[in-house]
Order: C-alpha cells, then structure tokens, then sequence
C-alpha cells in the first residue's frame, strides 16, 4: 500500500529521517510510536507527500510520490492533523464536504456520503450544522475523521489524533475509532506517543529513535522481545498503560 525505500529527510542540520525503509501492508494498522521529536510525524508527512524527501522514494499502490503525482494521490489518501485543522468559519458539514464540493460531487451525493459518515463515526446529525466551537472535543474529533473519510480513500493517515483529548473522552473515541478501522477495512497508519493506544490499534507497531527505525512488530513482540535496551527502556518507562491491557514486562 505504501512503501520507503532509503528514505531521508533533513532540516537545515536536523537530520529527522535517516535512510529508513518501510512496508506498509492494506487492510491492517500500522502504528508510529518513539520520544518526541523521533521522526514520526515528519514520517507521516513523507507519506502523504506533504514534504519530499531528500533522498530515497515513497510509493503508494506502486506509484512514486512526486510533485507531478501528488495532487491526485491524495485523492486516495484520508489526513488528520494533530490538532484537527477545523475551519472555525465553516459548519462540521461544511469541513467534511470541503473536498467533496471541489471535485464537483453532486449536493446529493454529497448529503449522502455526510449522512453515512455521521453513522458511521457516532456524530449526531444535528451537530452537522454547528460551527466548531460549538462542539465538543470528542465531537470535533469525529468530524476530522469524517472530512478525512469523505473521498472514500484507500489508507487513512492520523497524527495523534486523539492526544489533545481528556482520558474518558479519550477511551470512548479510541473504541469508536477502531471499530471504524474494523468496518471499512482499511489501511491506517497512526502516529502516537502512548504504547497502550499503540498495542490497542496497531497489527504492526514501528518504534523510533532519532529518526530511525529501532525495532517493528506486535507489541507483545516489543516487550517480550526488544532489539535492543532502548526498547526496554521505552516499553517500562510506561509500565501501567501496558498493565492495564495485560501486557506487563
């Protein structure tokens, strides 16, 4: 679905990521996760093509990311930011049917798709004609979904979409989202900081350090197997989010 060959990616002298080769396989969720400042969201964005890299190439569906290409690739591909990226002026139908209405989709099949979404994600319809601030967290979280959805695309990209969220918001969305993952069948790739968020969404999860890529596999891989201490060191520094999903070292 996506694939890295050798990629890497500076700024100025900031090295964020260095020669890094990665398999993204349809129809399962792969998870990003290391310390900040790591390289996964620059990874996300590679991806995406919202940056090119300095060197190596990024495909999606056996296509090259480049700048001729990008624009129409993104047709397939569904973004959420990390901070959501609401248009405050525009309603939730509004942000959700941005791109819909772009490309020339009819009111109807607009209406149609927004209506499914709403379904979909648990967002209810009266909410669709209230601007962002009148909904809340969990509510404006659900809308970036649907906006990210709304072309039907075939992977799914999210930057801690849920970080900003208080824990009992949080838990609901996280339970709601994958479902989601599960009815669609779709690819994601998710950049999170939390290991528990991690095991409870990822088929694959991929740690980093300092812009590459440590150690890949099922969490329980990671904890039962890490590749090096550094593993170690991440997988205990958050002991109880693991204990809580029976995953304790």
């Amino acid at each position: 679905m996506l694939k890295l060959i050798a990629v890497t990616k500076a700024f100025g002298s900031t090295v964020a990521v260095q020669g890094t080769d990665l398999d993204i396989p349809p129809a399962t969720t792969t998870v990003l996760i290391g310390p900040s400042g790591c390289g996964k969201s620059t990874l996300l964005r590679l991806m995406i093509g919202m940056i090119a890299p300095d060197r190596g190439t990024v495909s999606f569906e056996g296509e090259s990311i480049t700048t001729a290409s990008v624009r129409t690739l993104r047709h397939r591909m569904g973004y959420v930011i990390q901070d959501g990226g609401l248009f405050p002026h525009l309603t939730a139908r509004a942000n959700v049917s941005l791109a819909a209405r772009h490309l020339g989709w009819t009111t109807e099949r607009t209406d149609t798709r927004t209506r499914d979404l709403a379904d979909l994600t648990r967002f209810p319809i009266d909410g669709l004609d209230r601007y962002p601030v009148q909904l809340s967290g969990g509510q404006r979280q659900r809308v970036c979904l649907m906006r990210a959805l709304m072309l039907e695309p075939h992977v799914l990209l999210l930057d801690e979409p849920l970080g900003a969220l208080d824990p009992m918001i949080r838990a609901d969305l996280q339970a709601d989202l994958k479902q989601v993952f599960q009815t669609l069948k779709t690819t994601v790739v998710m950049v999170t900081h939390d290991i528990g968020e991690a095991g409870f969404f990822g088929h694959n999860i991929v740690l980093m350090r300092e812009g590459r890529i440590i150690q890949t596999g099922t969490l329980e891989t990671l904890v039962r197997q890490p590749a090096d201490p550094f593993v170690a060191r991440f997988i205990n520094a958050q002991r109880s989010p693991l204990e809580s999903i029976g995953c304790a070292t």
